[in-house]
């Protein structure tokens, strides 16, 4: 299992920090149900799953971390296996569009219709 800050996370941070960029009122989580573990390259969850992405609820615990939680309630039956970090709710189902920040991996969850799962997120700046 991994969690990796993408290469694209990283350049939305630094546009951030510079001003080149301005923060969205809300960062979302999504997820996917496809194999494969996360990269630096990734921009996107592996075969994202059809439900909207979820407004993840943010907070600063210590000084040098962002936490991020979102509860994610599926639309059908299916197996979760990776979730994401995003800049944006996206459009469509599957949801498509936005900045993929961090993206990681874990153990299949199989799910029915109206099962949940609440995911956190969180960003040390180490």
């Amino acid at each position: 299992m991994a969690t990796v800050f993408t290469s694209v996370g990283e350049a939305k941070a630094a546009d951030l920090w510079d001003g080149t960029a301005s923060a969205p009122a809300n960062y979302y989580i999504g997820w996917g149900t496809g194999a494969g573990a996360p990269a630096k390259g990734s921009t996107d969850v592996s075969t994202p799953a059809t439900e909207a992405r979820v407004v993840g609820v943010e907070s600063q615990p210590l000084a040098d971390k962002n936490q991020f939680v979102g509860t994610l309630t599926a639309d059908g039956g299916k197996t979760i296996t990776n979730a994401g970090l995003f800049d944006a709710a996206g459009s469509g189902s599957p949801p498509s569009g936005g900045t993929c920040c961090i993206v990681g991996d874990h153990a299949g969850v199989a799910l029915l219709a109206g099962d949940k799962i609440e995911y956190t997120i969180t960003l040390e700046w180490t």
